[in-house]
């Protein structure tokens, strides 16, 4: 659930007050069973820190993610893995602060609770939403790739209470047999009364001299909502479609625009992370250049040229990973079981200890933690001359994690740099220091699950 990164999927929001709500409720219930939890304001204290365990355990199990947990096997897995974490988490919680621990009794009787409740709660909540008069209807005016795209996005998901009615089209290679295609843009008045819909969205090739202005002002006078498929399109999926739009809808669109003062706080919050982490990381670090050495002849760091923000270019550093003779000549792009990793190069990947020296980098100013992955140049050139908009990506400075990072795969391909550009520039448009917030805490997601590594 992303809840500062793009709108608030209601959906997500109900499910997760609720399961604070059972969280909590669940601790009182038990303590009420065995005893109370001490005086108020610590058993308050103590209610408060397992409840944010236990949710931050069922966000890093993807349960507030509602499109990938929707089946029923699904869900007791990953509560059952949840559960699981919180226990061992809140296991080492108690033994580093011993003042923090509640009875045996009571948190074996709650997480009984949580383990039937949280269950119970989700196909009831599941029940209840299936019925359509729950969803938002969505009539989608245009058949081409935009609109079948969106519609294919809005099936797809299950965070948003959306239904499709069908779409609308004068164009002539529409087929009539088509069910989905209830008429022409003329209809759009009966369409809307008939079908009871409340968001139209708007998916035309080509507006000039097509676009049914007065129906559609029409529609939204009675207040049915009307947006750009492109619009509908970046909140459903987090990021923006570059294939279809326009420079103009960039130009004109909400946001890349981040304040001066944004800028100087993400500036600042650079400098610290940087400061703190190179301090705290400086024993591991040690001991990763030690197992690079002793594992494969060859330089303990390697340096590249990388595009950072505006198109300068910078050296960037990081732990050799690859064979010293990993690449002569012309670059290319790792891949899947790369057989140039090394022994140590693969597990320093896998655990994202590669990346440290590219604290320095923050430091320094060439990065942010939080930004577009730095390209080298090489690649850059290639890249932009095959995708639209891929130079808009060094509008910031390019970050050691960053939106795409979290979200999609390592990008090995033209086809993988395009859907990495769609997260980039999503990010560059809701940039804040909220947003920088949430991708860390994904980020830890993503570095425990072992995704992304190559």
């Amino acid at each position: 659930m992303q809840v500062f990164n793009r709108q608030v999927s209601g959906r997500g929001l109900t499910v997760f007050g609720f399961e604070t709500l059972l969280v909590s409720g669940s601790l009182l219930v038990a303590a009420q069973v065995h005893g109370s939890l001490d005086d108020a304001v610590s058993g308050l204290w103590k209610i408060v820190l397992i409840t944010v365990v236990c949710e931050l355990c069922f966000y890093y199990n993807d349960l507030y993610d509602l499109t990938v947990v929707h089946s029923k096997s699904e869900l007791f897995i990953r509560v059952l893995q949840a559960a699981g974490a919180a226990s061992i988490t809140l296991a080492v919680v108690s033994v580093l602060m011993p003042s923090l621990v509640i009875g045996g009794g009571i948190f074996l009787t709650s997480l009984a609770l949580l383990l039937v409740a949280v269950p119970a709660w989700r196909l009831a909540f599941e029940g209840l939403t299936r019925d359509p008069h729950l969803k938002e209807t969505v009539l989608i005016v245009g058949t081409g790739p935009l609109a079948r795209t969106v519609a294919q996005q809005i099936l797809a998901q299950h965070d948003f209470a959306y239904r499709i009615a069908g779409f609308v089209d004068d164009e002539p290679s529409v087929t009539p047999s088509d069910p989905m295609v209830l008429g022409s843009t003329a209809d759009l008045p009966r369409l809307v009364a008939k079908h009871h819909v409340d968001l139209i969205v708007v998916s035309l090739t080509d507006r000039r001299g097509k676009l049914p202005t007065e129906e559609l002002l029409h529609a939204k006078l009675s207040g049915v909502r009307v947006e750009d498929a492109a619009t509908t399109y970046e909140r459903i999926t987090g990021k923006i479609m570059t294939d279809g739009i326009k420079p103009s809808w960039l130009i004109f669109s909400d946001g890349f625009c981040p304040s001066r003062g944004t800028r100087i706080v993400k500036r600042l919050f650079d400098l610290v992370l940087s400061l703190v982490g190179l301090a705290l990381a400086a024993p591991l670090m040690l001991l990763t250049a030690v197992a690079v050495r002793l594992d494969s002849p060859g330089p303990v760091r390697y340096r590249q040229e990388r595009v950072g923000e505006n198109g300068r270019i910078f050296t960037l550093s990081k732990f050799r990973s690859m064979r010293a003779d990993a690449e002569s000549g012309t670059p290319i792009w790792a891949k899947d079981r790369d057989d140039r990793v090394t022994r140590v190069g693969r597990f320093i990947r896998l655990a994202r200890l590669d990346e440290l020296p590219q604290l320095w980098s923050v430091l320094r100013g060439d990065m942010s933690f939080v930004g577009p992955r730095p390209e080298r140049p090489f690649f850059v050139e290639q890249l932009a001359a095959a995708i639209p908009f891929y130079m808009e990506r060094h509008a910031v400075k390019p970050g050691v994690t960053g939106w795409a990072q979290v979200k999609y795969r390592y990008g090995s391909s033209i086809e993988d740099a395009t859907e990495k550009l769609r997260y980039d520039l999503y990010y560059i448009k809701h940039l804040s220091i909220v947003f920088d917030l949430t991708i860390m805490i994904d980020t830890v997601k993503v570095i425990l699950s072992g995704k992304g590594a190559k």
